[in-house]
């Protein structure tokens, strides 16, 4: 039977090429194609075949010696990268039998069409999980299709929320097309949408970067690259596992949801689950909007629950922190050294998760209400949120300090411990308000020997104070961005 296999080779490795087309090669006669993708088939071709170049952009010349080859009762496999469905050989070579049938040339050719990993599912795999749900693929490539039609294709795709895998996103002729579609997506998503960007997925100069759309660089692009853009749910996750590739996404995973894991922990009852459910969507979005989602994991842990909790993005330039100050916190909590905190009012207090501080066997202390702090002020002259200072350094000199507050209590903290009355195993330094914020936060930022995240400027408040608490006794959930165990 006079036959033509249509054979997609993949992206370019070896093990992406499917058992069905190394079979087919194996047995054919006659290999077509452009020469270059013949690189990756000849070790696989029996003794004897023959590999046929018909030349870049002639495709429809390939097609017409397929059809030639296959009349002469030869085993014919035309090759074409990816699939040969998606931007490839499959649909000239249906069109063109069915061209030599309404002309009366022989119709005795079958087609066969053997399926490929598409670059798109190659970048996928490689950026982590960006395809989980609706998606479109669009080239930008105006050599077959109007630049018009191309556009009003982009805006289709911006409008309805697809994850879109961009093709030919770039060549030395079309330079302005990829920086339109950057245009018209940024008119309908976040400029904080992950955008993926992968070139020469599977082969030796692969190379994977996750950015975002409003810091995608049209002119990192070329003719290699598959660029693969979020939709609104997409996020962008730090990973305990590298992707190959690119030093800007190798500790990140690009990650578009299909809502299994929300419907399963969307329980009807155990409100706890739900609140989490919501809590663990919320950080998705934070993470897909925040401008710099790129930092050290210590660093985005925090920033994602004090933005969580104020919805103000320009935490991201107040929160202070010493370097690695949530990890080293959290380890202290893990080998025993830190069971006690001290916050300046109740509302701090309050704020601290219950369940995690329970599961951790930790202490939380506040002495506004103690009577001895009201004689204590009283006596000496001072406010009552420094005699709680002075209370909590006698009894926990090595706590974490948690003010919320009282920018007095901050005050008092540094001079206590540059009298070397106390030495906590850290501060938060949260007050907020007009008078002497600011300064006991440059105070404090002074104790260069004690671990510290500190809200710089006017900004702060116990809520706030408390949330970067439980960003620290939370630290192991950061990896896998599950905020809501101890809700």
């Amino acid at each position: 039977m006079k036959k033509i296999i249509i054979a997609g080779l993949g992206p370019g490795s070896p093990e992406d090429i499917t058992p069905a087309v190394l079979s087919a090669l194996r047995e054919a006669d006659v290999v077509v194609g452009y020469k270059y993708y013949f690189r990756f088939v000849e070790s696989y071709l029996r003794e004897g075949c023959e590999c046929i170049d018909t030349g870049m952009k002639r495709e429809r010349e390939r097609a017409e010696q397929a059809f030639a080859l296959a009349e002469q009762d030869k085993s014919v496999v035309v090759i074409s990268s990816g699939d040969a469905g998606i931007y490839g050989m499959a649909p000239l070579l249906y069109e063109m039998a069915q061209e030599r049938a309404v002309s009366g040339l022989p119709a005795d050719i079958t087609i066969e069409s053997l399926p490929g990993i598409s670059a798109f599912q190659k970048a996928a795999s490689l950026l982590g999980a960006p395809i989980g749900h609706d998606l479109c693929i669009i080239s930008l490539s105006d050599l077959m299709t109007p630049w018009a039609v191309i556009e009003k294709r982009i805006r289709a795709a911006a409008f309805a929320d697809f994850v879109t895998a961009v093709y030919n996103p770039k060549s030395q002729g079309r330079y302005w097309q990829l920086y339109r579609l950057k245009e018209l997506f940024l008119q309908e998503r976040s400029g904080g949408t992950p955008v993926g960007i992968v070139r020469q997925a599977g082969r030796p100069e692969q190379d994977v970067t996750i950015t975002t759309l409003a810091d995608l660089d049209p002119e990192q692009v070329d003719m290699f690259t598959v660029l693969i853009i979020g939709n609104s749910q997409s996020y962008v996750s730090p990973s305990p596992r590298s992707t190959r590739g690119g030093e800007g996404s190798k500790d990140y995973v690009f990650i578009t949801p299909r809502g299994y894991y929300r419907e399963s922990i969307s329980l009807p009852t155990g409100g706890g689950q739900v609140g989490a459910s919501i809590m663990n969507e919320s950080f998705r979005t934070i993470l897909s909007e925040m401008h710099h989602p790129e930092v050290p994991r210590w660093r985005l842990w925090p920033l994602l629950h004090a933005i969580h909790t104020t919805v103000d993005f320009g935490m991201e330039e107040c929160l202070w922190m010493d370097e690695r100050a949530t990890e080293i916190l959290y380890n202290k909590v893990a080998d025993g050294s830190l069971r006690h905190i001290v916050t300046d009012v109740t509302m701090a207090a309050a704020g601290i998760r219950k369940g995690a501080l329970e599961r951790l066997g930790i202490e939380v202390h506040c002495y506004i209400n103690d009577p001895r702090s009201k004689q204590m002020a009283e006596e000496k002259g001072i406010t009552r949120s420094q005699a709680c200072m002075h209370l909590a350094a006698e009894e926990y000199p090595d706590a974490l300090y948690v003010v919320g507050n009282a920018p007095t209590a901050l005050f008092e903290i540094c001079d206590l411990v540059r009298k070397a009355k106390m030495k906590p195993a850290g501060i938060i330094a949260a007050p907020v308000g007009f008078v002497h914020v600011c300064e006991s936060k440059h105070a404090v930022k002074t104790l260069t020997s004690i671990t510290k995240i500190i809200v710089e400027g006017r900004k702060g408040g116990s809520n706030l104070a408390a949330t970067l608490v439980n960003s620290i006794l939370t630290y192991d959930d950061a990896a896998q961005l599950k905020p809501g165990r101890d809700l």
